[in-house]
């Protein structure tokens, strides 16, 4: 039917329903950009996530690092010595339980004294409430892996090297440790948060950044002080093993997070200044892990999907109250029915 075929009364209906229509899209797409704004940077990431099957991270250069100076000076960064000490340095707090359980587990249930290093606040640019919740998540975890919950003491620490760590002690068990340096999360794109500067550990270690500011308002980083302050608690935890990231050099870093591939690059590139040597190092795969096969099943998978749980439980982006749900969440499902270490002859070098 043409619009000429219409009476005047027929075309003023057709007018005041298009104009009906168009006030409904509006609100809609005003409602939605306010659903966005509310959902946050992470948790808008993860509806992403969900509907697209997994993350599609960016690839982006990074220039080699310099490796530091041996710490002139004992740390105060300094515990009790330990049997066995494993150091694990991550991006993020859930890096380890997702990519290196169940042998963080295992450790931990063989009386291994473990020193855990969370590099960025992993915060998505939602601020220091939600990088305190993952925190917290994180402790629960490790107390899930330890078969007690207790309290935790809670320090900060001022290191030679002028950074300030926060630093989290089981009241009853010191051979734990979780420190924090809450450096801003850099993101899937790796461009980083509006509210933290559009920054992180890529354009630091690229020299897009001069510095990176703690999201709990610490001392600033510039990459030196970043590779110090690393080799610092490095040299102060005395490892006998060092497990982390794959590192940017690596074939398996592709399609990885990259904050996960500059924390591995790092780590690397600091090491051998306290003489940790390669034999010492782990490297875990992060999210490419999902095309290897399949190697946590039966009870122990049981046993690693608790522990995610048990952490998610204080994260809102990725809660999950059953383990079903957990393993349902598209990517990290795949992640933990895997756990991939490789030492530095197996990274697959560029």
């Amino acid at each position: 039917m043409h619009d000429e075929d219409l009476s005047g009364v027929e075309r003023e209906q057709d007018a005041v329903r298009a104009a009906r229509r168009i006030r409904a899209t509006r609100r809609g797409l005003l409602v939605g950009g306010l659903a966005l704004v509310a959902l946050g940077g992470g948790a808008l990431l993860v509806r992403q996530i969900r509907r697209s099957g997994g993350p599609a991270p960016a690839w982006t250069p990074l220039r080699a690092i310099t490796p530091p100076d041996a710490p002139a000076a004992l740390s105060p960064a300094v515990e009790a010595p330990g049997i066995d000490t494993a150091m694990m340095v991550w991006a993020h707090a859930d890096d380890d339980i997702i990519f290196a359980n169940p042998g963080l587990a295992d450790a931990i249930l063989s009386g291994a004294t473990v020193r855990a290093v969370y590099v960025t606040a992993g915060d998505a640019g939602k601020g220091i409430d939600y990088a305190r919740e993952r925190e917290a998540g994180i402790r629960a975890a490790y107390d899930v892996m330890r078969g007690v919950t207790g309290e935790w003491d809670e320090r900060e620490i001022t290191l030679l090297s002028g950074a300030r760590i926060t630093r989290f002690v089981p009241a009853d068990e010191p051979r734990l440790s979780i420190s924090v340096l809450r450096l801003p999360d850099g993101g899937l794109d790796a461009k980083g948060f509006a509210a933290t500067g559009n920054a992180g550990l890529t354009q630091l270690i690229n020299g897009d950044a001069a510095e990176l500011v703690p999201i709990d308002g610490g001392p600033a980083y510039d990459l030196p002080r970043l590779t110090a302050t690393l080799a610092e608690l490095l040299a102060a935890a005395a490892p006998r093993h060092v497990c982390t990231n794959v590192p940017h050099e690596s074939a398996y870093a592709h399609g990885d997070h990259p904050d996960h591939s500059c924390v591995g690059s790092l780590v690397r590139a600091s090491a051998p200044a306290v003489g940790l040597t390669a034999e010492r190092m782990s490297y875990y795969l992060g999210y490419p892990s999902q095309d290897q096969p399949v190697n946590v099943t039966g009870a122990v998978l049981d046993a690693k999907v608790e522990v995610y749980r048990t952490y998610a439980a204080d994260d809102p982006v990725v809660r999950c109250a059953e383990a079903s749900t957990c393993l349902a969440q598209p990517g990290f499902g795949e992640w933990l029915r895997r756990t991939y270490p490789k030492t530095e002859a197996e990274l697959r070098l560029s």
